[in-house]
């Protein structure tokens, strides 16, 4: 199963709705949101990846931190944790807030969706994919 498909199928899609209550969004267009920006976070995880140290770093990431919380427990996402966890993701993921503002600003050209709704879904995005890493890697 891929990291998207681990996030919307989680809980029955209960990730996704709550995502979606969130910010305003019907279940539909937050899975649309996820489409354009979890591939994102993926490509931002594969360049770590290949930097020296990444390797470890992921797994100290994924060893250390209870991602996988906010996939068993979708609610987790609504607490203001969750969006210091996603900012902290997507500062070694991305590099900076402008990297971050592009990402949401491209995604929201492929979906038609407000860039600033994606700018808001953005850090949750980063926390879900962290937790389906946890998940998938048996929580390290």
């Amino acid at each position: 199963m891929n990291i998207l498909d681990a996030i919307v199928n989680a809980q029955d899609g209960a990730a996704v709705r709550q995502l979606g209550s969130q910010v305003g969004l019907a279940p539909d267009q937050a899975t649309t949101a996820l489409s354009a920006l979890v591939p994102a976070l993926a490509a931002g995880v594969q360049r770590n990846l290949q930097s020296p140290g990444g390797l470890e770093s992921l797994i100290s990431a994924l060893s250390s931190g209870n991602h996988g919380q906010y996939l068993d427990r979708p609610a987790s996402l609504g607490d203001q944790s969750a969006v210091t966890d996603g900012n902290g993701i997507l500062g070694h993921l991305l590099g900076s807030k402008d990297v971050s503002r592009e990402v949401a600003t491209r995604a929201a050209g492929q979906t038609g969706l407000s860039p600033d709704v994606l700018k808001r879904l953005l850090p949750l995005a980063a926390t879900l994919m962290m937790g389906a890493f946890s998940k998938q890697s048996g929580g390290v």
